[in-house]
């Protein structure tokens, strides 16, 4: 069962704003922050996460700690955009652990991936070895990224209607 934004009230909203900047904050804080006690505030967050609003918690990392700082992003064409090609790019992408990101395109390619290496040479590898080979892919096209300015990826949920 997947719940939708419409169907989330204030408190749940105030909830993912703040675990999408303090993952790791305690429930006695949540609650304080969000403005209701502990219970409540513990039972919407268990919801949150059996409903799948809430899909999970992770890391951030600093990629260039682990010399993982080289980024490209790769307009990917295939041969065939059948549904049965399209899944097994799917299954096989999620397969290779330097594509961060994949997206499905709709445009002049077919697919839009990011890939994070160490550096160009390891790139240059995994794109020979691994999205090269990938099923029904035509050609590639490499755009590698100079600077990062803004990854984080976090943003405030949507107001809802009785925000």
């Amino acid at each position: 069962m997947t719940e939708k934004n419409s169907e989330l009230d204030k408190f749940d909203r105030k909830i993912l704003d703040v675990l999408a900047v303090e993952g790791r904050i305690s429930i006695t804080d949540l609650a304080r922050r969000i403005g209701l006690s502990k219970s409540p505030t513990q039972a919407r967050l268990r919801r949150l996460e059996e409903t799948g609003v809430i899909r999970g918690y992770r890391a951030l990392y600093d990629p260039i700690r682990l010399d993982r700082d080289h980024v490209a992003f790769v307009e990917v064409r295939l041969t065939d955009t059948r549904e049965k090609a399209l899944a097994a790019f799917n299954a096989a992408v999620l397969r290779i652990p330097e594509v961060e990101q994949c997206h499905l395109i709709a445009g002049a390619f077919d697919y839009l991936l990011k890939v994070r290496t160490a550096g160009m040479t390891g790139y240059r590898a995994v794109l020979a070895e691994k999205i090269s080979t990938l099923p029904h892919v035509s050609n590639t096209s490499t755009y590698v990224a100079m600077q990062t300015v803004k990854e984080e990826g976090v943003s405030p949920v949507a107001p809802g209607p009785d925000a």
